[in-house]
């Protein structure tokens, strides 16, 4: 029983770097080279997982050779655009100038239907209102309106907006996040009097409270 424990413990630790290696991303947003290293190392640690009696260094040899081919891959995928075009393809327009392009289309074997969902998720279900729309090499479509139907600016409008800055979260779930409240240069009793401003004395009774550069509060109670 400890040994299975320990096998599965360590081709978890190397299927977790593996997905590190990949980045911070989505199944849905991963690079072709990246699904195919994803699969393939789930496949190669659920046989030594399942199966006592293969060495474990069947399964964890060609994990890690894989992770070492991803690295260089990603080296060499920084240090040269053609062979970064090979590996990960190039963004296809679909959309040019508001005419649909139906080589490309049918290039990236997408059809019209897809088209018109990609575009109503993304807010435009109208394609007289598109300029441009390319389908990204993780399959995710980028959309570029016409200028007159983006929707103005604060600096079009010459409007002064002030910079709020990043909110922090300085209580979560009844807990409080001293250093955010610290980094936001505020202490305890600043705290406590906001507390009390919003009917509140225990931070145990709040659910979320947001503080952002401009001290800007968003407060939830927890819920009774």
């Amino acid at each position: 029983m400890f040994t299975g424990l320990l096998r599965t413990i360590i081709l978890y630790i190397l299927i977790i770097a593996g997905v590190r290696l990949m980045g911070k991303r989505q199944v849905g947003e991963l690079e072709p080279s990246e699904l195919v290293l994803s699969l393939i190392i789930a496949d190669l640690a659920s046989v030594p997982m399942q199966d006592y009696g293969i060495p474990l260094l069947t399964g964890v040899v060609p994990i890690l050779t894989l992770l070492a081919v991803t690295m260089i891959l990603s080296v060499l995928t920084m240090k040269s655009v053609r062979f970064r075009a090979v590996v990960c393809g190039r963004p296809s327009m679909v959309i040019r100038n508001g005419v649909v392009d139906q080589t490309e289309m049918a290039k990236n074997r997408l059809t019209v239907d897809e088209l018109l969902e990609e575009l109503r998720i993304q807010g435009y279900t109208d394609l007289s209102t598109v300029k441009y729309a390319i389908l990204e090499t993780n399959g995710q479509l980028s959309v570029l309106p016409y200028a007159n139907q983006k929707p103005p600016t604060a600096r079009e409008l010459k409007v002064a907006v002030e910079e709020g800055g990043l909110p922090r979260v300085v209580v979560s779930d009844g807990k409080l996040l001293e250093r955010n409240l610290k980094a936001l240069g505020h202490d305890r009793p600043w705290l406590d009097r906001q507390l009390s401003q919003r009917g509140c004395k225990d931070v145990s009774k709040v659910f979320l409270l947001l503080v952002d550069e401009a001290d800007a509060v968003y407060f939830v109670k927890k819920e009774q």
